[in-house]
């Protein structure tokens, strides 16, 4: 659901990068109220792995494929607002070094996927999750993080002029709720197989860190060296969309990325290539997460929850 350059008209993308950017900076500030004092370390990890999570495409069907979100899968690990800075941290990493999603379009796809998955994503579990029906919503936060995501990404696009026909409106709609159907399940797998590594993770976010850390950053890793052998190589949902449309030759690149498509050029094999570049993600966004964190704490220490 990156969307690129080129594919949104000046005043649309514009618009969203003067939204995001201050919403992003507010955010920031607020952080040092929200959420546990005990989450707060594993933004890093987590950054990391949904990273790694989303270099891994799987097929939906209609020659297309989806990857992990992971909107919902931060808010209830992290939080809600640091979930939000998380994912505007990796698609910043993402449009500089990977070129995935547009450097000016940041702002649109840091509002559909950062802002708004995020909070549509966390919804029914802030609603929900203290009960019996804690796995449903964290499902239904999955599917509702991608399919609102994936509908503003269309709505922009229609508003730059793209010829969306109801016809693709409808084949698009069934291929991003096949893909939040599977980015719930994933949700609840992973969200289940932290609380049975760490059992007071429901109550108390963040007990036991450092072996729960070490754990969810060899899993990134290895979801990087082994994923990829088994990632499909068709185009994703959006992607389909756009060459249905005829907007591919509308794309056009700010900056040449140093890693652009997930791949270390100076490597001979393309799986070298690849494997090598993800694990690089994931150390800078690992690293970028942290010191986010470090913010966060220092905010708390000095500035109150005022």
């Amino acid at each position: 659901m990156h969307i690129p350059d080129g594919f949104l008209k000046t005043e649309v993308w514009a618009t969203f990068d003067l939204i995001s950017v201050p919403t992003i900076g507010y955010l920031s500030h607020r952080a040092k109220g929200a959420g546990s004092d005990r989450q707060v370390p594993l933004l890093g990890v987590m950054g990391a792995f949904v990273f790694a999570a989303q270099m891994i495409n799987f097929p939906v069907g209609l020659g297309t494929t989806g990857h992990l979100l992971g909107s919902t899968l931060l808010a209830i690990t992290v939080g809600p607002v640091p979930a939000a800075l998380v994912l505007a941290v990796i698609l910043g990493i993402q449009a500089l070094v990977f070129q995935d999603g547009g450097l000016l379009a940041w702002g649109a796809n840091t509002f559909n996927m950062a802002l708004c998955g995020v909070a549509a994503g966390y919804l029914p579990y802030y609603l929900l999750g203290s009960g019996r029906l804690r796995s449903v919503s964290i499902f239904l936060g999955g599917l509702l993080s991608v399919v609102t995501g994936a509908m503003l990404a269309l709505l922009m696009l229609k508003v730059s002029g793209a010829p969306l026909t109801a016809t693709i409106f409808m084949g698009s709609l069934t291929m991003f709720v096949v893909t939040g159907l599977l980015e719930g399940a994933i949700t609840v797998t992973v969200v289940q197989a932290i609380e049975r590594l760490n059992p007071a993770f429901v109550k108390a976010p963040g007990t036991n860190l450092p072996s729960l850390k070490k754990l969810v950053l060899a899993a990134a890793c290895a979801l990087v060296i082994v994923g990829i052998l088994f990632a499909s190589s068709l185009p994703d949902g959006l992607e389909k969309v756009a060459v249905s449309m005829g907007m591919e030759k509308h794309k056009w690149v700010l900056m040449q990325a140093p890693l652009a498509n997930y791949e270390m050029p100076v490597l001979g094999s393309s799986y070298l290539r690849k494997s090598t570049a993800g694990l690089i993600g994931i150390g800078l966004v690992y690293a970028a997460c942290l010191l986010l964190a470090r913010l966060i704490r220092r905010q708390r220490m000095f500035g109150g929850n005022s």
